[in-house]
């Protein structure tokens, strides 16, 4: 079955979205002398400033304001926000203190952690081959713990997060922009104390950078929002399961650069652990392209 256009463009925008997420930590290490607290606040602020700039172009106060007038929502929109902003801050940190490797793992382990909070959470089935993936991941976490004693905490912090935050935003079902939006919106206040009473760089001080230092810190707006519009761009081309088959792009970058341009050390119990996850996502992407596969033959013989 030959792609469409539409599907080739999809196919690009993801690749962009998660090539971009790949990359980010390249921009946080250019700043890693500035903690990651203030990092993250320099995020949520300017997130903040260019989220409302595209929502504007693209026409969508009316939803906005539809939104913001439910407090039910709202709640549980701050209650996502906290996470997303958890989320960001370890990330922030464990790439600026020489923990990417970790955050890696991570990445790698959240599509597995996704399958399972679906099965847990939203009545979804596992196939045989998807039982067999987690399995694998949960052995690799499990020898790293007995043999060698040590438990990848960031990793599943990383992961934990992202996935709980995924499921809840699935649940409240808000549309992406608008959502992130409201999240950052409802950090901001918190980011913006923060900012004026602890952060070196403040309102004032920024007066004082150099105008390359302010400008990486606004770029914080563009490094979380430009890889989302890609990824929306591509999730509205292409089916969600085909999608999929992209988000190992982010976390192979992690690794490469952990590795050979960082140089943080792999020890044996990370590159078990390692072997085992990047089997388990082998296995789970090969039983993800059997059933598009499957989905596909039985929709051909339904049109005939």
């Amino acid at each position: 079955m030959s792609l469409s256009r539409e599907q080739k463009l999809g196919g690009v925008f993801a690749a962009s979205a998660y090539t971009l997420w790949g990359v980010a930590p390249l921009y946080f290490k250019q700043i890693d002398f500035i903690a990651a607290t203030e990092i993250l606040v320099h995020r949520i602020v300017w997130s903040c400033l260019l989220l409302l700039l595209v929502l504007l172009a693209l026409k969508q106060g009316p939803r906005l304001i539809t939104l913001l007038r439910q407090p039910k929502l709202m709640l549980w929109l701050l209650f996502t926000a906290v996470i997303l902003g958890f989320n960001w801050g370890l990330f922030i940190w464990a790439v600026n203190s020489n923990h990417m490797l970790q955050a890696s793992l991570g990445y790698y382990i959240n599509p597995l952690l996704n399958v399972m909070l679906g099965m847990l959470f939203l009545g979804e089935r596992l196939r045989r081959l998807q039982w067999l993936a987690l399995g694998l991941a949960a052995s690799g976490v499990a020898i790293q713990v007995v043999i060698f004693g040590s438990i990848p905490l960031l990793a599943l912090a990383l992961a934990g997060s992202f996935a709980v935050y995924g499921l809840l935003r699935k649940k409240l079902a808000v549309e992406a922009i608008t959502g992130l939006f409201v999240e950052s919106l409802l950090l901001l206040p918190l980011a913006i104390g923060y900012w004026y009473y602890f952060a070196d760089s403040s309102a004032v001080n920024m007066l004082h950078n150099s105008a390359s230092l302010n400008m990486l810190l606004i770029a914080a707006a563009f490094v979380t929002t430009i890889p989302l519009l890609c990824f929306i761009a591509g999730a509205r081309r292409l089916q969600l399961s085909t999608m999929g088959f992209f988000q190992y792009i982010g976390p192979s970058l992690m690794f490469i650069f952990g590795v050979w341009l960082y140089h943080e050390p792999l020890k044996p119990a990370s590159l078990i652990t390692f072997g085992f996850i990047w089997l388990a996502l082998l296995i789970y992407s090969l039983d993800a392209w059997r059933h598009i596969r499957y989905q596909q033959k039985i929709l051909r013989n339904a049109v005939c």
